[in-house]
């Protein structure tokens, strides 16, 4: 089944945005159970070794990530690189099909 080109981009558009609610869900998550996490560490040795912020640490590289994921914030190939390659692929079977 073939999708016009103005279904695709409402496709793209919606993984988007679903992206980047998920981003933000695991946000807020995060903030409330290293919060949670802040307080027990705090409740139970007044932060004489803050083990808490292993947690923060380990989970906010994910996050970054994921941040980096949903808001495509690739510092490696820049904005439009991947449907760039996917044009030119696209381009280099129809040139090879058409010799066959």
């Amino acid at each position: 089944m073939e999708y016009s080109d103005k279904e695709n981009k409402y496709f793209r558009a919606k993984e988007k945005v679903e992206e980047i609610k998920k981003f933000y869900s695991s946000l807020i998550a995060y903030v409330f159970v290293i919060s949670a996490l802040a307080a027990l560490n705090w409740y139970t040795d007044q932060w004489r070794y803050p083990w808490f912020l292993w947690a923060a640490f380990g989970w906010g590289i994910g996050l970054i990530f994921q941040a980096i994921k949903a808001f495509s914030l690739n510092p490696f190939f820049g904005r439009g690189w991947e449907e760039r390659k996917i044009k030119e692929f696209m381009e280099d079977d129809k040139n090879e099909n058409r010799w066959k």
